[in-house]
């Protein structure tokens, strides 16, 4: 396994960085730097399962996470990607050595996460604030999970969370994946939106909250990326955690959705870009 040749650490950090929050009895959101990471399972339980792995060189803040939430003896059953971009898959590989779990994300993302494809290079030249214009000193390179990496089961089952069902959503990267209970409709978004304005440093620095669409600069499909959203609030989510910024819940996370998808020209959709043309905005 390696990670991609040009991954390095990102010297950007949110005031929530290091803290880890349990938003349900079985939810515990941990902020690396600027990214959340999720562990689904109660802290009594045997087993856990981590949600994306935070960013480049920090296995060890992910680790002393999960000692935090679940004791000295922590060891995952599984971690699931929501997809392969470098804020969520940087300490993967070292948490799989140190661990010796499996690994699961869609199938269509699997050429990122396996040194087959690289992304597409980000669009700094859209429309958005210092953190979109930065977004060329991004690493892009795919790492390569090898064949520690697994497809996530075609019948929409999540492996060790029985009660949660995955679902795709394309636009932000081709096999991004959500994933959803219906129990309590609790949603892990992935970054198919996010609840903050990703492109703003002030908003990214202070967590400012606000539903926001998918982060501009990495998004190259944005016909998908609008279908995503809709099909999510669709879902009618009580409860959600996004990839960036404060979870969510009730009327505000409804409310929020609803207003973007309503909005989404001028709350999403950037004015101009690469990755945008003159049918995105009819």
């Amino acid at each position: 396994m390696k990670y991609g040749d040009d991954y390095r650490k990102i010297p950007m950090y949110s005031k929530e960085s290091g803290k880890g929050t349990e938003f349900l009895p079985d939810v515990y959101v941990f902020v690396d730097q600027i990214v959340n990471v999720l562990f689904i399972g109660r802290p009594e339980a045997n087993s856990f399962v981590i949600v994306d792995t935070g960013l480049y060189k920090r296995s060890e803040k992910i680790i002393e996470a999960a000692i935090e939430r679940f004791g000295a003896h922590a060891k995952p059953s599984a971690i699931l990607l929501t997809h392969g971009h470098v804020d969520h898959v940087g300490t993967v590989i070292d948490l799989v050595e140190k661990w010796n779990v499996p690994v699961y994300a869609a199938e269509a993302e699997l050429p990122y996460l396996t040194g087959q494809k690289s992304y597409p290079e980000p669009d700094y030249t859209a429309e958005g604030g210092l953190v979109l214009k930065t977004s060329k000193f991004f690493p892009r390179d795919p790492i390569d999970l090898e064949n520690h990496v697994q497809p996530l089961p075609e019948d929409g089952s999540v492996p060790f969370l029985p009660e949660f069902k995955w679902i795709p959503v394309p636009g932000h990267t081709e096999g991004q994946t959500a994933f959803f209970r219906e129990r309590d409709r609790f949603l892990i978004a992935a970054d198919a939106f996010v609840m903050t304005k990703q492109e703003d440093l002030y908003s990214v620095l202070t967590q400012k909250k606000i539903i926001s669409g998918p982060p501009r600069c990495l998004t190259p499909d944005w016909v998908s990326a609008k279908e995503a959203v809709v099909k999510l609030y669709n879902l009618r989510p009580q409860y959600a955690v996004s990839g960036h910024g404060y979870p969510m819940s009730g009327h505000e996370l409804l409310e929020g959705l609803k207003d973007l998808i309503d909005h989404w020209e001028e709350k999403a959709l950037p004015s101009h870009g690469k990755f945008v043309d003159d049918s995105d905005h009819q």
